[in-house]
């Protein structure tokens, strides 16, 4: 399970059973940190996820942010809530790069802001399972 986190959406990304391929799921609004966490352990444990990869932003020098800062803290609270081991990647760019291929799809910005954090949450994850496959 991939995910794109941010304060007011989150969006969710799922890989087949192979761990091959990444699927965007969805743009869930924020509702509560609590009730977050209970959303995407939830939904977690009903598609018997093992990992769930969250997209570190970072600073385009690599350093960290204030909203680094607050990924890496949401994570482990998910992590210690529903029992599910995490990893982070670099999502640096994926935002721009879900917006260029909706871009090509014709969609307006209105449009596409709409389904961007679950393209974002899709790369974040593919990008993770390409580095693990090349081990």
């Amino acid at each position: 399970m991939g995910i794109d986190f941010g304060d007011k959406r989150i969006g969710i990304a799922f890989s087949d059973l192979s761990a091959t391929l990444s699927s965007r799921y969805e743009v869930y609004v924020c509702k509560g940190y609590e009730q977050d966490i209970q959303y995407l352990t939830d939904l977690a444990k009903s598609m018997q996820v093992k990992k769930v990869v969250f997209g570190l932003p970072l600073n385009a020098d690599g350093t960290e942010s204030e909203q680094t800062l607050k990924t890496k803290s949401f994570a482990r609270d998910f992590s210690l809530y529903s029992q599910i081991d995490i990893d982070f990647e670099d999502e640096r760019f994926s935002s721009l790069e879900a917006d260029e291929i909706l871009k090509q799809s014709k969609l307006n910005w209105k449009e596409r802001k709409k389904i961007l954090d679950k393209v974002s949450a899709e790369i974040i994850l593919q990008n993770y399972l390409n580095k693990i496959k090349r081990g």
